[in-house]
């Protein structure tokens, strides 16, 4: 094969000879291994759905241009970023990241740079909305060959319908006969078995052409192959399995949309042809010949026909009696022996204000796209009222949008190990261990998780007051911690070892120096250890007091306190 265009970063450790699977790696995003004879990227769908994924990106790019699913792609969109004047769309959050400071410091430095790059502050929202309707999003990584150590130097929007992820098998000498298959399993021993090795790449055709070109010459005439690590990759995570493509979010809504379009062009059309009430003319032509009578018929209509039509453009009235519509009136012949000359009235359509089939399509076309129906029509005003009065279809909505975000977050990822390997910060061994405790916090719009949050706490610091007399007797410390509070060991350990750091720095004061305001206020105040003597240690207290010289007043008043027992306090 010839040489890739773009950089590759290779992995200093690659798995071990004995760590052998029949399944070739694989990026779970629809896309299996294609032989370089073949041509990749074509499905024949029986149905008439679609055939190629070029087909796939025009049917979404037109769905995103209709109101109601445009509507609908826009509440996602802000619901999911969110651009403040002041604060970033997303910020990266190291807080389990188990390193040191410097590279920390480091890490939150390419982050931004990588933000800068995208311009992030300012094209967050077409970003995320090319992503969200396409189903993939690429990233050319522009760097400098000569000067790698540099970083990331500018990326580059690729349109999809211009690119293609392929995973080829790798070509051997002698292996015509047995490509894509397994060999050496006759031996019995499976560190013997001789599995097909697959190189990935990219096909970038400069010009938009509808794909049906062979992997085998490189995508034809002025395509690029492209390197794997030169491109960043998103996709939306949804896949058909059954024909191994990668579908966006708004595939479901494919059927819902189209009989929305249906039933609103079928409405109007019924609409226009019986809105309108019409008259009918009865004409009594005698006893004359056929052709007699529809001349005489046509000389009344053209008589007492009068179409006059009204030019916008020009205010001008002009009368067009030679055109004739369907909305016009009826004129009938009628034989000597009826009822004469007559004119009836023909009623217009019934029930014409009736759009409930309509409304049932928008909250279908809603509901394919995970959106809850009170959204649709805007009626009811914002409340910030108890999280509790938050619809079930919100609740999904919201997680919905986070599984997005962390979706969407993979583009971030692949950049930013990139920006790092090149920069030498880190080494591909440690972003394998790193990539795991890197999180992306993204700028919340709506108070419905904060709401959420302090009504929870509320309610368990109440609980905690009710239950607090009774620690000791019949709920120990750890019970109400982990079944009030709902603290995790993690979160316990945690807390204990902050309390224990505050106190030795002296933020909070020790509970042990604590004791009972001997005033009588009811308070308390600290007590130095050197003034409890053997009470520090373990010993009674009643020692340490007889030592003090008091009064007899005040040892009057002391030897009737009682000891706090435990939980009191």
């Amino acid at each position: 094969m010839a040489k890739l265009f773009g950089f590759s970063i290779e992995d200093n450790e690659p798995l071990s000879q004995t760590a052998v699977s029949p399944v070739p790696p694989n990026n779970e995003d629809g896309n299996d291994h294609y032989l370089s004879s073949g041509f990749f990227g074509q499905y024949v769908d029986i149905e008439g759905v679609y055939r190629t994924e070029f087909d796939l990106i025009k049917r979404y790019r037109e769905m995103a241009l209709h109101p109601e699913a445009d509507s609908a792609i826009e509440d996602i969109v802000n619901e999911a970023l969110v651009s403040d004047s002041n604060d970033q769309p997303v910020q990266i959050n190291l807080d389990h990241l188990n390193a040191s400071d410097g590279i920390k410091k480091k890490v939150r430095e390419n982050f931004k740079f990588v933000l800068d790059l995208l311009d992030f502050d300012k094209k967050a929202h077409e970003i995320y909305r090319n992503w969200y309707v396409d189903g993939r999003l690429f990233y050319h990584k522009v760097i400098d060959l000569k000067n790698p150590e540099a970083g990331l130097q500018e990326l580059r929007y690729i349109d999809a319908m211009k690119i293609r992820y392929v995973r080829q098998e790798k070509k051997k000498k002698g292996d015509q006969f047995t490509r894509g298959a397994i060999t050496g399993l006759n031996t019995g021993n499976p560190e013997e078995y001789e599995f097909p090795e697959l190189e990935e790449y990219y096909v970038y055709t400069p010009k938009q052409s509808y794909p049906t070109n062979s992997t085998a010459n490189g995508g034809g005439k002025g395509s690029i192959k492209i390197a794997s690590d030169a491109i960043t990759y998103c996709t939306s995570g949804l896949v058909d399995r059954n024909k191994g493509s990668t579908l966006s979010y708004l595939h479901k809504a494919i059927k819902s949309l189209n009989q929305l379009r249906m039933i609103e062009d079928s409405l109007v059309i019924y609409r226009l042809s019986r809105a309108p009430e019409r008259r009918i003319f009865y004409i009594d032509v005698g006893n004359l010949p056929k052709v007699k009578a529809e001349q005489y018929l046509r000389d009344v209509m053209m008589r007492y026909r009068n179409k006059l039509v009204y030019n916008a453009d020009t205010g001008e009235i002009r009368d067009d009696k030679k055109y004739m519509s369907m909305l016009e009136d009826f004129w009938l012949p009628r034989r000597e022996g009826g009822r004469g000359t007559e004119i009836s009235t023909l009623p217009g359509g019934q029930n014409l204000g009736e759009i409930t089939d309509i409304e049932y399509f928008k909250k279908k076309l809603y509901r394919s796209l995970n959106v809850p129906t009170s959204r649709m029509d805007g009626e009811g005003g914002f409340n910030l009222g108890r999280s509790s009065e938050i619809l079930r279809d919100e609740v999904k909505f919201s997680k919905f949008v986070g599984r997005l975000r962390k979706r969407f977050s993979r583009m971030f990822n692949d950049m930013l190990r990139t920006q790092l390997l090149l920069t030498n910060v880190i080494t591909p061994e440690d972003w394998e261990v790193m990539s795991e405790h890197i999180q992306y916090d993204f700028l919340y719009d709506n108070h419905f998780t904060e709401l959420k949050e302090t009504e929870l706490m509320n309610e368990r610091l109440a609980s905690l007051a009710t239950v607090e007399p009774y620690i000791g007797k019949y709920y120990s410390n750890d019970w109400v911690r982990r079944n009030v509070l709902r603290q995790t060991d993690e979160e316990i350990r945690e807390e204990d070892e902050k309390i224990e750091q505050e106190i030795a720095d002296g933020t909070i004061p020790d509970p042990a120096e604590m004791m009972l305001d001997p005033e009588g206020t009811g308070g308390l105040r600290p007590m130095p250890m050197d003034d409890l003597g053997d009470s520090a240690a373990g010993g009674e207290p009643d020692a340490a007091l007889r030592s003090m010289d008091v009064d007899s007043k005040a040892t009057t008043m002391d030897a009737n306190i009682a000891k706090p027992k435990g939980g009191e306090i």
